[in-house]
């Protein structure tokens, strides 16, 4: 036989594998009914199947950066006592280390979400496949995750419930188990998880719903909070009746589980009884009221002292200590809008339309800004009228006259061989109409006035006429006449660096001409109330500040160490005028010390008053806007003819801020 024609017979003779389905030699339903063998070998063929391409998904999804939201946080700014101001940006998150997390806290967490989190691989598959069948049923895919898993959907992908997704999610968090503790990842879920009311992580959700921060968190708060996390849209105990009974069997449940899994002794478990009420919701998100000018303020100081820019700032993350006190800025603005809803009536005076008031209080030992009044609403008045300049100050510049006459002396005479005199606060003086030279008692030399000594006579040895008042009762009673020859016979340069050295801006400082010394520089009344200071601090000037601390990621950003005291005015220049003004404001309040305000004329178009003590110092502005118009309109006629151009205003403002009372 041929070698062709025996490979014919062996292939004739080798039997043909097929598949015996349906199954032959059986009837009915079991001809279609599989053997035992071919749904073996289905199971293993499907199986190796799905393991190389699971072998090819995972090889193929690597762990992708975090996403944007992820990243980013909430600034916090907060109160000089510490407690939480507000949280400003589009995520209101503060992420916290798990070490400030009580332990009752975490062993809540999971209980609630996932009680083999410490020993599981980081997955459920039971969840992927429950996926799977709800996709096929047309249902939400969402459900079953473990906290790794709940962690890799908040951290690295989006929140669309899809099986793509949901396979993404399986497979980077078996990556990231492998790469990350378990306590990295917890702390991961934390701080990334939505509690609702605004709150991105269990810090931020400690201070919308109990007002603390997470680590003063006690065990039933703790699985109050823990309840949110299956959706906090059903289990916000605030939102609804039926909320709160699904919140307080949640609560009741997660407290029993922890007893049950060995987190919680009995003992423990049977303090709490009684369900932790949240406050009412209530964001601390908000720019509106004062708080946005508090914000801009400190925002502003920040970036002056640490180098950090508006960009900065923006990408989040950053715990901001200020000065301010809780109380005085509500007191302020409670001042502020008694005296305005009182005595200012646009409706019935097309004078007190547009009216604008700023004010400031700074703290005379060190120069903290405690308070400040900076508009109606920083959401609507954009404009911190704390903190702006272009308001003329009037007559409060004075005092600044008055010291730099007592440090340096009056000339009496031009040229190079000109002639000074020593001044002193009851020294009579010309108004302008005489030849402006000093009469009567002057103190000794002080300080840089190394002059010959005038005499000691005393106030009744000369009687002042009405063209020669002392500089303390031309201080008092408007006397812009006399300070204008003052200020001119002291030097406008020595006034201006005197004003300057006691605290005010250079850049704030009017033209040097014969109307300077009577207040046409544009100070704000943070820098008024700080530059006051400088007199009852015996001429020791502190710059304000608004800001001891900034912390990011647990390290302190360098720059802000507190403002030190330098030498203004000497001691007895400073005493000297501090007691000249004290006649100012004597009627105001109990232990006034300084005061100033504007002159009476028509074109003025701002009314100031400003006082200090030694504990605190206040700067009360009042002045008139007009949409689209760079200058102040005249106060002529606002608050009615009674009001002196609105002088009385300020003065009300302040005197009820100090007191209580409103005169």
């Amino acid at each position: 036989m041929g070698a062709l024609a025996r490979i014919r017979a062996r292939a004739r003779r080798r039997p043909v594998v097929t598949l015996d389905y349906p199954r032959r030699g059986r009837r009915g339903i079991r001809r279609w009914i599989p053997s035992w063998r071919q749904g073996l070998g289905s199971l293993t063929l499907g199986l190796t199947a799905l393991g190389i391409l699971f072998a090819l998904v995972y090889a193929s999804v690597d762990i992708p950066d975090e996403n944007a939201t992820a990243q980013r946080e909430a600034n916090v700014y907060y109160w000089a006592d510490g407690t939480q101001m507000v949280s400003t940006g589009e995520v209101n998150r503060q992420n916290v280390r798990l070490s400030e997390i009580p332990d009752a806290v975490e062993n809540a967490v999971i209980s609630a979400e996932n009680d083999t989190f410490y020993s599981d691989s980081g997955v459920s598959p039971k969840g992927l496949a429950r996926a799977a069948v709800n996709m096929v049923r047309g249902q939400e895919t969402q459900g079953g995750s473990t906290i790794t898993q709940q962690y890799v959907k908040n951290t690295y992908l989006s929140q669309d419930q899809t099986v793509t997704r949901k396979v993404k999610e399986f497979v980077i968090a078996l990556k990231v188990d492998r790469k990350k503790s378990k306590r990295e990842i917890l702390q991961g879920y934390l701080n990334t998880s939505w509690f609702g009311r605004g709150a991105y992580g269990i810090e931020a959700a400690a201070h919308a719903y109990y007002g603390i921060p997470a680590r003063q968190l006690d065990p039933s708060q703790g699985a109050a909070l823990a309840a949110l996390l299956k959706g906090a849209e059903q289990y916000d105990p605030s939102a609804s009746a039926a909320n709160h009974r699904r919140s307080v069997a949640r609560w009741k449940w997660i407290l029993d589980r922890q007893v049950k899994a060995g987190l919680m002794e009995q003992s423990v478990r049977a303090k709490f009884s009684t369900f932790p009420e949240p406050h009412k919701e209530s964001r601390a998100t908000s720019l509106g009221g004062q708080t946005g000018y508090l914000v801009d303020v400190a925002n502003k100081y920040v970036r002056q002292h640490t180098g950090l820019t508006a960009k900065d700032l923006a990408r989040g993350g950053y715990q901001i200590h200020t000065t301010f006190d809780r109380d005085k800025v509500r007191s302020l603005k409670r001042s502020v809008e008694r005296v305005v809803d009182r005595d200012i009536d646009p409706k019935k005076r097309a004078t007190d339309k547009g009216v604008q008031v700023g004010a400031a209080s700074v703290r005379p030992a060190d120069g903290a800004i405690v308070a400040l009044y900076g508009g109606a609403d920083a959401t609507k008045h954009f404009t911190n009228n704390a903190d702006t300049s272009g308001v003329p100050v009037g007559s409060a510049f004075k005092p600044f006259v008055l010291a730099s006459a007592l440090e340096h002396g009056i000339r009496t005479s031009k040229g190079r061989n000109a002639a000074w005199q020593p001044a002193s606060a009851d020294s009579f003086y010309g108004d302008g109409s005489g030849d402006g030279l000093l009469r009567g008692p002057s103190a000794p030399a002080v300080g840089s006035r190394a002059h010959a000594d005038i005499g000691t006579s005393t106030p009744d040895a000369v009687q002042p006429d009405s063209s020669h008042p002392t500089l303390r009762q031309a201080l008092a009673k408007g006397g812009n006449a006399t300070y204008v020859r003052l200020g001119k016979d002291v030097g406008l340069e020595r006034v201006r660096s005197t004003a300057i050295a006691s605290g005010l801006l250079d850049g704030s400082m009017a033209r040097l001409d014969k109307t300077f010394p009577v207040g046409t520089s544009t100070p704000s009344a943070i820098r008024m109330a700080g530059a006051y200071s400088t007199f009852v601090n015996r001429g020791l000037q502190h710059d304000p500040y608004s800001v001891t601390k900034v912390v990011k990621d647990d390290v302190t950003v360098d720059g802000l160490a507190r403002p030190g005291a330098r030498r203004a005015l000497d001691p007895d220049v400073a005493d000297e005028a501090a007691d000249a003004m004290r006649g100012v404001g004597a009627s105001a309040v109990r232990r006034p010390v300084a005061a100033g305000r504007t002159g009476d004329q028509d074109r003025l178009r701002s009314a100031w008053f400003t006082a200090t003590t030694e504990e605190l110092s206040t700067a009360v502005t009042m002045f008139r806007t007009s949409p689209g118009q760079a200058q102040l309109m005249p106060m002529s006629g606002v608050g009615g003819a009674r009001s002196q151009h609105g002088n009385v205003f300020p003065v009300r403002i302040w005197r009820d801020y100090v007191d209580g009372t409103t005169t």
